[in-house]
């Protein structure tokens, strides 16, 4: 670093360093070197409109993984050097089964994903439902009360609208039980051929991403998740 500075191919906030006992406050100035600007974040967000057939997981022995598929953009958007990047410290904020698209948060920030898969925080996630069958009005009326999905398991009350769409739902849940979603409109006489996740907690899926494409948060929505 002492030689680079040496030879004036440090800068920081775009002016040249003159010596290596310069102090900088991590987090409000950039670092320029090579013809590039670096800043220092600890936690990186990835917003992941996730395609069918990829599991969410850091890794899979069989099936690709939402973070094969990271890796995999990342690696074309820096042309291969992912150096800053802590891509192995990356993992999924909650899961969607393999068949199920949509919304999913990927990030290093430990702390939030607490916040929004905590259980006694009731964080919402709206979710679009296509079903085989309507599940009618009095089946509607059960999920909003809270439905039996297990011998011990009762849902908590979930916000429903149907769409235009035949047989075609929006409905909200708090919780994350397992398969949660198909299994509340089982237990009301339906099965679940489409599903999609639209939001998690301040978080709403950009509608321009395509299945399978993944963005970077912005500081915005970083901080209304936050």
């Amino acid at each position: 670093m002492k030689e680079y500075i040496r030879k004036g191919q440090i800068f920081v906030n775009g002016v040249k360093v003159m010596g290596p006992e310069m102090q900088v406050k991590e987090g409000e100035l950039r670092i320029g070197f090579g013809g590039k600007e670096y800043d220092y974040r600890p936690y990186v967000y990835y917003m992941m409109n996730k395609p069918q057939g990829v599991v969410t997981a850091t890794s899979d022995k069989s099936d690709k993984t939402v973070l094969d598929l990271l890796k995999e953009q990342l690696q074309m958007q820096y042309q291969g050097d992912l150096t800053g990047i802590p891509v192995k410290d990356i993992f999924p904020v909650g899961r969607l089964d393999k068949d199920t698209v949509g919304l999913l948060l990927l990030t290093n920030d430990g702390p939030l994903a607490h916040k929004l898969l905590s259980p006694k925080k009731h964080v919402p996630k709206r979710y679009l439902v296509k079903t085989d069958c309507s599940v009618g009005k009095e089946g509607m009326k059960r999920l909003m009360q809270g439905v039996r999905i297990g011998k011990d398991e009762m849902t908590l009350p979930a916000k429903v609208l149907e769409a235009e769409e035949e047989n075609t739902y929006f409905i909200t849940i708090t919780e994350g039980k397992y398969h949660q979603v198909k299994r509340m409109f089982q237990a009301v006489g339906a099965k679940v051929i489409y599903l999609k996740r639209l939001s998690m907690g301040a978080l709403s899926l950009d509608e321009k991403l395509k299945e399978g494409q993944i963005r970077e948060l912005t500081r915005k929505e970083v901080a209304d998740l936050c």
